[in-house]
């Protein structure tokens, strides 16, 4: 049963409920309130992976430059994770999330008004545009997983996470569509303004959820403990040091494995993702009508997936969902560039991302199993900036391997380091279940 204080769940070993719940239902008002916002954000964020890259090649970009600004905003973001996240534990999400959520309205507001280099590259670097992230809050995105796993009971978590990495798919997914207005609106004003009329998209996502998050009810710090659920037997209120040391020890080592794993994942999906739209551009000519589409294809299936990988991980467990699903995706991977005609490889890459991007919310309900509730802020800082600075490095070397006409080469370079990634996830985390985790 529930207690009367917000967003902390209470559950009696000898209370069952009267009649079964949802998932949603079971959930704190706060968690509901930040998959609203993060659906809300997601649409921008398809509308940008879709056409940012392919506005940036109608202003005479080239590919070194689009991977460079694209580059520069990963490995920002990457430094404010690195700053904030641990910050965030001792001072509380919201008011993180809430400042974030205003960051992105200004940018997007000077995006759509301004496409000079020297006030949209400043736009891009800050705002994130073009590397979604399925609707997480970009470098914030380790506070909202935290906050997020403070609302959820563990026996939810995986579904939990993945109803949230569904809903924000789905959300890239229209997002994406309306990425090919400028192949409409091109006929009825100048193409620089029918895709500067995208970034609309992203600055009223935020302004939404700037204020469902500014409702929510901030989880408890590390200054302010949490409330456990009562127990048969009779435990100390401090904790025993010894105790608590050795508990940090074996996260900081399941932490430092996880790093070592999602570096490996960083520079394979920054080889490709990033880039995908334009390479779709170069490699068949196809411009925003249908890449847009095929794009929001892409997130639909990703949608799908992960809800497939929830319930896989329900009956076989979450590292065996994550491995089984994703070598399918490696195959899909390695099968896109050799597709002899757009929408065979459009396909080969919606279907690799069923298998890849389907799994992120089981992997993220892991991540914050790996420490207790007062460092989940760290876990999901390290999970966040392991992946987001190898994956910055990605799209520089992309734009220029494109640039020099290898079309095929990013596709093999990424396949290669996620090979080793799932060797190592498998290895390293196959006794973990977020379901076993504590509160």
């Amino acid at each position: 049963m529930r207690t009367a204080a917000p967003d902390v769940f209470v559950q009696r070993p000898d209370d069952a409920p009267d009649h079964p719940r949802s998932a949603w239902a079971q959930i704190s008002p706060a968690a509901r309130r930040i998959i609203l916002a993060r659906t809300a954000r997601s649409i921008g964020q398809g509308a940008l992976v879709a056409a940012f890259t392919l506005y940036l090649h109608a202003l005479n970009w080239n590919a070194p430059q689009i991977g460079a600004v694209l580059s520069g905003g990963l490995f920002i973001g990457a430094a404010l994770t690195l700053w904030i996240g641990p910050l965030s534990d001792r001072l509380g999400r919201r008011q993180f999330l809430l400042g974030y959520e205003l960051i992105l309205v200004a940018c997007a507001a000077v995006a759509l008004f301004a496409q000079n280099p020297w006030l949209l590259a400043p736009a891009a670097l800050l705002g994130g545009f073009g590397r979604g992230a399925n609707g997480a809050a970009g470098p914030f995105g380790p506070l909202e997983q935290s906050w997020l796993a403070h609302g959820t009971p563990p026996a939810l978590r995986s579904q939990v996470f993945s109803l949230n990495s569904t809903l924000g798919m789905l959300g890239m997914a229209l997002g994406a569509f309306l990425g090919a207005a400028p192949h409409w609106l091109g006929a009825l004003m100048p193409l620089d303004w029918a895709y500067r009329s995208l970034f609309i998209l992203p600055l009223l996502g935020s302004a939404t959820g700037f204020f469902l998050l500014l409702q929510a009810e901030d989880a408890p710090t590390a200054t302010r403990p949490e409330i456990h659920p009562p127990s048969a037997s009779t435990h100390p209120e401090a904790q025993d040091v010894a105790d608590r040391q050795a508990r940090h020890l074996r996260e900081n080592a399941l932490l430092w494995r996880l790093a070592l794993v999602n570096a490996l994942n960083g520079l394979g999906i920054g080889m490709v993702a990033p880039l995908m739209a334009y390479w779709y551009l170069v490699r068949y000519g196809h411009g925003p009508g249908s890449i847009g589409p095929a794009m929001a294809a892409s997130f639909v299936f990703a949608a799908f997936g992960a809800q497939i990988a929830s319930r896989l991980a329900q009956r076989f467990g979450a590292v065996r969902a994550v491995v089984g699903m994703r070598t399918m995706g490696l195959i899909m991977l390695l099968l896109t560039p050799l597709s002899p005609i757009f929408w065979v490889a459009a396909g080969f890459y919606a279907l690799r991302a069923t298998m890849n991007q389907g799994t992120m919310g089981v992997r993220q309900a892991l991540t914050v199993s790996m420490t207790g509730a007062d460092r989940r802020g760290l876990a999901a800082t390290v999970n966040n900036v392991s992946i987001q600075i190898p994956r910055a490095i990605g799209p520089l070397i992309a734009g220029v391997l494109l640039h020099l006409g290898w079309l095929i080469a990013p596709f093999l370079v990424a396949a290669t380091f996620q090979a080793a990634y799932l060797v190592l996830y498998q290895r390293f985390f196959k006794g973990i279940e977020p379901r076993d985790a504590p509160l």
